[in-house]
Order: structure tokens, then C-alpha cells, then sequence
């Protein structure tokens, strides 16, 4: 099969896996959104068509499942219910997994016949008017709903009889310590492989009327018999998993756990390619032709000695190399979307497991960044949405206690200012409190209490970015504590970006992502220390004055700037630069408060000049106060200062 083909199949396929993941949560929102069904049927078609074309028929059997219930849910014959909706969405996910499968691979072993099974059996016992029809076995669950995905992640060692899954209840006043007994009866005649919860929470009766048990047995007779024999549990429900089964489940269980990350390496593939206007491609090809004439123009300039003519053909090239950097630069712009296409579908998934109602909102979804910033902000971004919906949003009740709608809000806004764009991550939850950070922040020794009882709340807010910090004493599955703040602003700072977060108690909170739209050629000032040149972003550039100007305070340099003081950060010392110093005081290059309140103390300021700036990779990366290295024309290599990190 042509890599050409099977390239377009992903990328065709991974576009029509986020358009009806939208479309599905738009009919969800709405079941009556006739024009959301339409675009539903139409790409689960499609998707059908392009597997069964391409030769993965058990990839098209799945979306011909999906289809297939879709259709009941058009003829209403279905309910478009969470459990069906939920049921469908893992039927996309188990598609969007085999595209990722075909991307890499150029093959697929994903397995689908349990989840098409599942799919059939849900539409069949619809239209039967029976929605209990769906059998155990269909479903991959026990009589009692004991789930093998949910067994299997009580077990830590494989069964060498087989594997049986059983939902036990134990009666009389001390649920745990007859637990307890129980389990040690049964331990007598087989294996005891995991218990749902674990089993010292078991033990302690830290479970509602019934736990899940795993035992090494080759049927379930033989472990009903053991349990019997224990007397002391009842089986509510008792399964014998047979091996497939175990591996579906399995799969099933790795597909779920890395939900984020694959839509996070999703977004990251899609933008590995562009999509280019025929009209910029013209334009290309034009400035491609005027720089061929330019360079023969000039060569045959040299060779006659006629320097006017090739200082003409030099201005020419000029604007030539201008205009075709402009074109590359616009083909690089990548719309937002093919970043937060993702995540209507991340929060609604989030907002059910929490048992939190949401609204999220999306505007400025066609505002383009270079493809680079979007590929690099995706998880960030993720990371903040979770935040948001973990720790922002409270629960129905507590909304409605606190005199707020049960519904939450989430807002996603993108806005150009400019070379930049601003995205925010609006909610209107429990806010942050400046109080509790601030205690937080005394005891974990982030601050000291003078300095913590000067900063304004505003100032006290940008504390969530110190690594590991955290208010939050909860541990969730989707967030952490929340902890995880200092890595989206380290990400955003090498980007040469900056991140804010604005909040209110028992309102909400706001945290505002300042980018670049472009960050491959930028314009600096070059300083000189002890011999060696660094390049200064000029936009990081607010004034250059003499170090005569400077003054010590608690044997440290300052300069007085509008009343506020700067301290002074010499270059040579931060990188440690050998070598004889230049005579004289130097020169001092104020940074711009927006950025960062020092000033930087260098021996000569040189001239500004466009470079294109190549960001450090490998165990370079994130090298504090170097954002990169450029190549100037005479072939040397100049390190680009990172303002921030420095």
C-alpha cells in the first residue's frame, strides 16, 4: 500500500474522528439537532467507506455498528441517553486508537468484536423494547455488573487455572471483620488474585453492601464452591473471564488510561502536516522565480565589476527574500482548532466522571499560530482544562448552596493582539483563595511571611506556578492536586510566551496565555561579554543606559527606574564567561516589566539584526536563561538570551 495513500487515509480519518466527536456532544446537548444527526451520519459513513477501502474490515465493521445504532437513535427507537452516548464515544475512541495503530504501524491489531458485539446487542435490545436484553456475555460483564476491566485492575499476578469474577455480600454488624473472615475461608481453597476495593479497605468495611473479588479457579463451579464453603458471603454475581475476554479487557483498560494523552499525541500528529492554499503555493512558486532571476542578475553583476548594478540587485533580493519569508511564514500558521477540536469532548468525559454539569465553550477556534506554538501548548492547555474541571467547577449541589446555577461554565477564548494571541481558560467556579495560598505557601517555605503578608493577591496568585506547589489536599484521577502549574508556565516562558492567572473567591478563576503567532525569526540586540556575543529578543528591550547609572543596595546593583528598582544581573557571571573583561563600566539593558523587572549588565551593546532563532534540543533543553542559538551570516553561532529563565 502506497505510504501516500495510507498517509492521507490518517490524516482524512483523524479529521473525521474530531468532527464527530463535536457533532456527537452537539446532539447531546440537544437530541432534536437534526442538522448535528445529519453530520453524524454522513462521517460515520465516511469513516466506514475509508476502512473498508483500505482493507481494514474490522475497523469498518465497528463504525458500521456505530452507524447502525446512530440509526436507531435517528428513528427514535433509542434513546440518546449518557449510557448510549457513552457507549457510542468509546466506540470513536477504539476507532481513533486503530488510526493511531495504522499511523505508526501501517497495520492494526486493535480488537473490535466485543465492543461490536456490545453495540449490536444495545440496538437490538432497544428495538425490541427490552434494554435489559443486553446479556452478560455481550457485555463483557458479570451477572452483577462486576466489569472485567475493573477486576483486572485488582490483579497483580496472571491465574494459572483461570479466571473468576464474583460479587460477594456479607451481612451482621461488622461488615469488615466478617469480610475478613470470609476471605480467609476462601483463601483455604483457592487463590484470592485482587479484590475491587483492595483488600485492607475490604477488610475494614470500607465498601457499600458488596465487594469484587478475583480468584484463580478454572470455573466458576469450583469458586462457588469455595465460597460456600466459606459461609460467610453471599455471591451476588459470579463470572468465569475467559483469556480473549482478558485481553480485550485489558486493551480496553489501556485504551481509557491514556484517553488525554492520546488526544494530546493526536493533536501533535495532526499538525506534523499542513494544509497549503493553492494561492499561496502560486505565490511561492512566483517568489521562487524572481529569486532565481535575482541571483543570475547578480552573478553576471560580479562578473562584469558592475557594482551599482549588483547593489540594485542586492536591494532587489531584499525584497524578494522578505515577501518569500512572509509566505512561508503565513503557510506555517496552523487555525487553533486542530488543537481544541479535542477538548469539547475531554470536558464532557471529565464532567460525567465527576458527576459535575458543564458548559464548555469554544470562540476563536479559526485564529492561526505558527504550527510549532500550537503543537507545543496543546498539553498545557489540557492540563489547565483539567484543572478547571477538577478543582474550578464545583459540584451541582454545592453551586446550588451557594446561589449558583447547577450548570458550570467553561470558556475557551482566543483573541489576536497583534504578533500574539491571547488564549484564556475562563471558568466560573470556586475561585482561588488568596488566604489559603498564602498559608500554603508559608508553610511549604515558598516565601517568606514578610514577603507573603506584602504581596497582593494578585502576586499571590502567580505562586500556583512554583513547581509542586499546591492547595489542593485531594487527590483526584484526573488532576492530581492540581499540581502541574509550573510546567504549563515553563512551557509557555520557552515559547517566548507568558501565562496569568486572575481569579475571584466563589467566582471563578481566569488564566490568560500571551504567545507569539510566530517564533522562527526574530529580531534582537546583540551585547558583547569578555569577547562573546548573545542576542536580546527586542521586544524584551526597554531602555539602554550606561552602568554609571546604577547603584548598590545590601551590597547588591540596583538601578532606580520610575521609582521602582531593578536589580542588576551581570551576563558574564550568569554564564560564566572567561576571559579579561572590557575596560570601562559597560552598559546595562533594561528588560521590560511586562517580562521581567532586572536590568542586565553586558560590556558593549552591538547592532539589532533578524536571526533565525533554533531552540535547544536534547539534554540542552530548557537550559535556564538560553532559549536558543542562531547562525549569522558569517558562520558564528550566537546564544539567544531567555529573559525569564535567566
Amino acid at each position: 500500500m502506497s505510504d501516500q495513500y495510507l498517509e492521507e487515509f490518517v490524516r482524512e480519518s483523524e479529521e473525521a474522528i474530531t468532527a464527530l466527536n463535536n457533532s456527537l456532544l452537539d446532539l447531546e446537548s440537544d437530541p432534536d439537532d437534526e442538522a448535528a444527526m445529519e453530520q453524524i451520519f454522513r462521517t460515520a459513513h465516511t469513516l466506514k467507506g475509508n476502512f473498508g477501502a483500505m482493507g481494514f474490515e474490522e475497523a469498518s465493521e465497528l463504525a458500521h455498528a456505530i452507524e447502525d445504532l446512530l440509526d436507531g437513535m435517528r428513528d427514535e427507537s433509542v434513546p440518546v441517553s449518557g449510557d448510549v452516548m457513552d457507549l457510542i464515544f468509546e466506540g470513536v475512541d477504539r476507532i481513533e486508537a486503530i488510526v493511531t495503530e495504522i499511523d505508526e504501524t501501517g497495520e492494526t491489531d486493535t480488537a473490535t468484536a466485543d465492543l461490536v458485539d456490545e453495540l449490536r446487542a444495545t440496538h437490538e435490545a432497544h428495538e425490541s423494547g427490552d434494554a435489559e436484553a443486553v446479556t452478560t456475555e455481550q457485555t463483557g460483564a458479570t451477572e452483577g455488573g462486576a466489569d472485567p476491566v475493573t477486576v483486572l485492575e485488582a490483579v497483580d499476578t496472571d491465574p494459572t487455572e483461570g479466571l473468576v469474577a464474583a460479587e460477594l455480600a456479607v451481612g451482621g454488624e461488622m461488615p469488615g471483620v466478617d469480610a475478613m473472615l470470609a476471605l480467609e475461608a476462601i483463601e483455604d481453597q483457592v487463590a484470592i488474585l485482587g479484590t475491587v476495593p483492595d483488600r485492607e479497605d475490604v477488610e475494614d468495611g470500607a465498601f457499600e453492601e458488596s465487594f469484587l473479588i478475583a480468584l484463580d479457579a478454572p470455573d466458576d463451579t469450583v469458586a462457588r464452591e469455595a465460597i460456600d464453603a466459606a459461609g460467610d458471603a453471599e455471591i451476588r454475581a459470579i463470572d468465569t473471564i475467559a483469556p480473549e475476554r482478558i485481553d480485550d479487557a485489558r486493551d480496553q483498560g489501556d485504551t481509557s488510561e491514556s484517553d488525554g494523552d492520546l488526544a494530546s499525541a493526536q493533536s501533535a500528529q495532526e499538525i506534523k502536516s499542513v494544509r497549503v492554499d493553492v494561492d499561496q503555493l502560486d505565490d511561492l512558486h512566483g517568489q521562487v522565480e524572481q529569486l532565481v532571476t535575482s541571483r543570475i542578475k547578480l552573478r553576471r553583476a560580479v562578473e562584469d565589476r558592475n557594482f551599482n548594478s549588483a547593489n540594485d540587485t542586492l536591494n532587489e533580493l531584499d525584497k524578494v527574500t522578505a515577501n518569500l519569508q512572509n509566505t512561508v511564514m503565513d503557510m506555517r500558521l496552523v487555525p487553533l482548532k486542530k488543537v481544541v477540536g479535542k477538548f469539547p469532548r475531554l470536558v464532557r468525559d471529565l464532567a460525567r466522571d465527576l458527576d459535575k454539569e458543564i458548559t464548555f465553550e469554544i470562540d476563536g477556534e479559526d485564529i492561526e499560530l505558527d504550527r510549532t506554538i500550537l503543537t507545543e501548548i496543546s498539553d498545557p492547555l489540557m492540563h489547565i482544562l483539567r484543572n478547571s474541571v477538577d478543582h474550578g467547577i464545583e459540584r451541582p449541589d454545592e453551586r446550588e448552596a451557594a446561589g449558583k446555577p447547577r450548570e458550570g461554565q467553561i470558556e475557551l477564548r482566543a483573541t489576536r493582539e497583534r504578533d500574539h494571541v491571547v488564549i484564556t481558560v475562563e471558568d466560573d467556579g470556586a475561585g482561588l483563595d488568596a488566604d489559603e495560598i498564602r498559608d500554603q505557601a508559608r508553610r511549604e517555605g515558598v516565601r517568606s511571611s514578610d514577603e507573603l503578608d506584602a504581596m497582593s493577591d494578585d502576586e499571590v496568585y502567580d505562586l500556583v506556578f512554583h513547581p509542586g506547589f499546591s492547595t489542593s489536599e485531594e487527590v483526584t484521577d484526573v488532576s492530581g492536586r492540581g499540581v502541574g502549574m509550573d510546567v504549563v508556565h515553563e512551557t509557555v516562558s520557552q515559547l517566548d510566551g507568558s501565562v496569568d492567572v486572575a481569579s475571584t473567591l466563589g467566582e471563578g478563576t481566569t488564566v490568560s496565555l500571551r504567545l507569539p503567532v510566530t517564533m522562527a525569526i526574530v529580531k534582537v540586540l546583540f551585547v558583547s561579554v569578555a569577547g562573546e556575543r548573545y542576542g536580546i529578543p527586542i521586544k524584551n528591550v526597554d531602555e539602554i543606559t550606561r552602568s554609571t547609572e546604577s547603584e548598590t543596595i545590601n551590597g547588591r546593583p540596583v538601578i532606580r527606574h520610575n521609582d521602582e528598582i531593578y536589580p542588576v544581573i551581570d551576563l558574564g557571571e550568569a554564564f560564566d564567561v572567561p576571559g579579561a573583561r572590557t575596560n570601562g563600566d559597560g552598559m546595562l539593558v533594561r528588560v521590560r516589566e511586562s517580562e521581567r523587572r532586572v536590568a542586565l549588565h553586558c560590556d558593549a551593546v552591538e547592532a539589532q539584526e533578524e536571526v533565525v532563532v533554533k531552540p535547544l534540543e536534547g539534554i540542552l533543553s530548557g537550559t535556564p536563561g538560553l532559549s536558543g542559538t542562531a547562525v549569522l551570516g558569517d558562520g558564528n553561532i550566537v546564544h539567544i538570551i531567555d529573559v525569564v529563565t535567566l
